[in-house]
């Protein structure tokens, strides 16, 4: 069993919380902010600029796994600064699913990794009324403003992740799992997601 996973989700869903869960009890790594100070470290970018540029990806350009690999230093300097902050993003999840074991938020890991065998995809989502809910109970967002808060970050994840993979954000095509969570509890969740990883089929290695 690999223990590995991927997971993207709606803001208000619980993803954040149901992978902290998740990694618990795997007994594995959790790399969320974590990411962006291992992004920080190796690219001398600072955390503010990375941090942001989740929220400024447009449309219209695709990354392959072939052209982020391929990237050296003098091709590397006619990049935007967004694309060289993915860059970053990238290698240093690439990293960790080459070399360790652990639960990914975000980030696109899930396209990053497409070429890992074993990892697992999960995207978590919920209806509007308990991610409103959980994003003014939980995540302190202003109540008034709490459903535009709301749209306009589902929106910036998926021109981030649709402008960095080619692909589309919360497509089931993408993910081994997907999960309502607003019917079950975020603990049930993460209990769900490890029995899916302890019980899935896996490619074998060659």
């Amino acid at each position: 069993m690999k223990k590995l996973i991927t997971i993207s989700r709606q803001y208000g869903s619980g993803g954040r919380i149901i992978g902290k869960m998740l990694a618990e009890k795997l007994g594995v790594p959790f790399y969320d902010k974590e990411i962006i100070d291992m992004a920080v470290e190796a690219s001398g970018y600072s955390r503010e600029v990375i941090e942001g540029a989740e929220m400024k990806a447009k449309s219209g350009f695709a990354y392959s796994l072939a052209s982020a690999l391929s990237f050296n230093e003098g091709s590397i300097g006619t990049l935007s600064v967004n694309d060289r902050l993915f860059l970053a993003q990238f290698q240093v999840i690439k990293e960790i699913g080459e070399n360790q074991q652990g639960v990914i938020i975000g980030r696109c890991a899930d396209y990053v990794l497409k070429d890992i065998p074993g990892v697992t995809n999960v995207f978590i989502y919920g209806e509007m009324e308990d991610r409103i809910r959980r994003a003014t109970e939980l995540y302190g967002e202003d109540a008034a403003d709490v459903k535009n808060t709301i749209n306009s970050i589902d929106k910036a994840r998926a021109n981030y992740y649709n402008y960095h993979t080619g692909y589309k954000w919360g497509d089931y095509k993408n993910y081994n799992l997907m999960i309502n969570s607003s019917y079950i509890t975020e603990d049930e969740a993460a209990e769900l997601i490890k029995d899916y990883v302890e019980k899935r089929t896996y490619i074998e290695e060659e």
